[in-house]
């Protein structure tokens, strides 16, 4: 019988905990997401994950370390090239690193971009650069709505994001344009997503993007999600999650609206008491706060989810374990509007856990995934440590 019966992960999106080593080779050097919101606002007391072993991490001011933490504790360096979504979740589940996705700091290239169009059925594209998604609405929304072009921009990840007028253009015609980028984006232009980005209004002063973004990622190779579900247990996707890995090693998932929404769905989903996995993404920390360098966003999220924890540890069931930890950091005191790379943390509390356990610097956030996989009794794909035996009882 496995040790466990199910594992909650949860990925506190982009709260990384402090800059890696090779921080400054991506500008990033300095870079610690949760110490530095806590400096800049005086404080940032996170009780309940400071019990877990949070400050004992990295210096936060207003979360000291805990003397005797209640939970296992530690951080997780990315092995991979990168510092963004797709190659911080794929890692977490033991895909190894490969050649780094693609990314176009200057836009894509025009005969791409007119291949795009071609297959697409559309006249041409505006934009066609770096931007951040609120803003290249309203800068270029109005135009849009004059010529049914779709806005095509890209940021620091390898993203292909196309945004659209949801009721003018189309949100069905939409999808459809992004599934059309996706068949496109392959090798040598390996993208890591394509992203469709519905928004509505009727001018610059009222466009907003709506909640019907959807995700189209590379299929993922054979992972901890397959060997799980392949067991017959259960991989509950809260969030984005099922976009992230196309869907592959999911028995069900469903998208969010919010931070609150997410969470909301992970009390359904432990309800349903179903052993295996449940893998959520709380996305508002690096989408709302950490792209748009707000500090005092940022920090209200972390807040309003270290008060939800209890209320999360109350439901887990005598052979439950949680995970808390992320993908990549988004420090909203740096400079632009990028993602950060720095060491993520990794917080583990249920009856089978060892308080007080420190599994110390990991080399890889495939780690935790070879940790899972052992815990609930599957098979690893070859690639990570787990430190399962370092915090069972």
């Amino acid at each position: 019988m496995a040790p466990v019966e199910r594992v909650v992960l949860i990925v506190i999106d982009s709260v990384g905990i402090g800059a890696m080593p090779d921080a400054a080779e991506w500008g990033d050097a300095g870079s610690n997401t949760l110490g530095n919101i806590a400096r800049r606002r005086g404080g940032l007391p996170l009780p309940n994950m400071g019990r877990l072993g949070l400050g004992n991490l990295t210096e936060i001011a207003g979360t000291p370390p805990a003397d005797q933490p209640a939970g296992a504790y530690g951080r997780m360096a990315i092995a991979s090239h990168g510092k963004d979504t797709m190659t911080g979740h794929w890692e977490m589940v033991g895909i190894r690193p490969e050649a780094p996705f693609r990314t176009y700091p200057d836009g894509f290239p025009e005969d791409l971009i007119a291949e795009f169009c071609r297959r697409a059925g559309v006249p041409g594209v505006l934009g066609n650069k770096v931007a951040s998604g609120t803003e290249i609405i309203k800068e270029l929304g109005e135009e849009h709505l004059r010529t049914g072009w779709p806005i095509v921009y890209t940021s620091a990840d390898s993203v292909f994001q196309v945004a659209a007028h949801e009721e003018r253009f189309g949100l069905e015609r939409l999808y459809r344009v992004c599934e059309v980028a996706r068949d496109l984006l392959r090798p040598p232009h390996r993208v890591g997503r394509v992203i469709a980005r519905p928004f509505v209004g009727t001018d610059r002063t009222n466009f907003t993007r709506t909640a019907n973004r959807h995700d189209y990622a590379l299929e993922p190779p054979r992972m901890i999600l397959d060997e799980i579900r392949d067991a017959g247990l259960a991989v509950l996707a809260v969030g984005k999650i099922g976009d992230i890995f196309s869907g592959h090693g999911i028995t069900w998932g469903e998208h969010t609206k919010s931070n609150a929404d997410g969470i909301r769905m992970i009390h359904e989903c432990l309800d349903r008491k179903e052993p295996g996995l449940l893998f959520a993404n709380l996305v508002d920390f690096d989408m709302l706060y950490g792209h748009r360098r707000d500090v005092e966003g940022y920090a209200q999220a972390l807040l309003e989810f270290d008060a939800a924890l209890p209320g999360i540890m109350a439901k887990l069931g005598p052979r439950d374990v949680l995970v808390v930890t992320a993908d990549h950091g988004n420090d909203p005191t740096h400079t632009g509007t990028d993602h950060t790379r720095e060491y993520v943390p990794v917080l583990l509390c249920g009856e089978p856990v060892r308080a007080g356990a420190d599994v110390g610097t990991r080399a890889s956030l495939a780690d935790l995934g070879a940790t899972v996989a052992d815990l609930v009794g599957v098979p690893g794909t070859g690639y990570g440590k787990s430190f399962a035996e370092e915090i069972l009882k």
